[in-house]
């Protein structure tokens, strides 16, 4: 009698969480693979993280995303990085190898890359609202694509002044500038205005900017895929601009992860399609 296989277990770690779309995606994948896993969410508040970490092996996780707000904060509890989450500074993806150590890598740069390739978006001079681990990711993406200009603002100003400096002792080809008010980022003179905070995903947030800096060639990109119009991409499109949520960039990442989690190709067309399924429903 031959031995039972056990079931992988991978997932995504943040909180809150309950909104995500990434285990729709991520099972659909395994089940045409016919890989023996499951993809669940872990929804862990800061005072859990810790815990969380500790019961890795226990409960048979062999790898898993990082969303909001850990993707910097689960860097200490690693025992190594990619080369590019150590650029970065933060991590989305862990992979727990067969001796249970834990590496961190980065597809969210690659997912947004991607995604901006796909939408046929080129820009020179970008403006993004955030600094955080997502924004890291986006930003460094950008560099990479060797934008000539690049404006950073956060609340935290820290956080800017942090990103403006690991950026610009990397990228030397590209501007970089910290904004000290949203005013400051000129978005009158960008072409690619980017929202990369959670401040949009309720309801009851309000809209970053003021509609008057809007102007025909510019593109706004939201990373926030929940809800699928949120009051920036509205505005967005009341004026006719080109626009687009995080939904593309969630898929792209997504698949970049799902071969560091199995090894195998990922089967895009399957994930996509449940990814859209998905977003029908939110």
């Amino acid at each position: 009698m031959k031995p039972q296989v056990k079931s992988l277990t991978f997932g995504l770690l943040g909180y809150p969480i309950k909104h995500s779309l990434s285990p729709s995606m991520h099972n659909a994948g395994l089940r045409s693979l016919k890989i023996k896993a499951r993809y669940k969410l872990f929804e862990v508040n800061f005072e859990k993280l810790a815990e969380f970490f500790l019961n890795i092996k226990k409960k048979n996780i062999r790898a898993f995303n990082v969303t909001i707000p850990y993707k910097e904060k689960v860097i200490p509890y690693l025992n190594s990085l990619s080369v590019g989450a150590q650029e970065i500074g933060a991590v989305n993806t862990v992979v727990v190898s067969r001796n249970g150590k834990l590496k961190g890598f980065n597809t969210d740069y690659l997912g947004f890359a991607g995604h901006l390739k796909e939408l046929k978006v080129k820009p020179y001079r970008v403006a993004i609202i955030g600094a955080g681990g997502a924004a890291k990711a986006v930003c460094f993406a950008l560099a990479k694509m060797k934008v000539l200009e690049l404006c950073i603002y956060d609340i935290d100003k820290f956080k800017s002044l942090s990103l403006f400096k690991r950026l610009s002792s990397n990228f030397a080809h590209t501007r970089f500038d910290v904004a000290t008010r949203i005013e400051d980022l000129k978005i009158g003179q960008k072409d690619l205005l980017i929202n990369a905070t959670p401040v949009g995903m309720h309801s009851g947030d309000p809209c970053l900017i003021n509609e008057s800096w809007l102007h025909k060639g510019l593109f706004v990109y939201d990373l926030i895929y929940d809800p699928a119009e949120t009051k920036l991409i509205s505005l967005a499109r009341k004026y006719g601009l080109n626009c687009s949520n995080g939904l593309g960039m969630l898929l792209y990442q997504g698949v970049f992860a799902f071969k560091y989690f199995t090894g195998k190709k990922p089967p895009v067309k399957i994930m996509q399609e449940a990814l859209i399924k998905g977003a029908q429903k939110i």
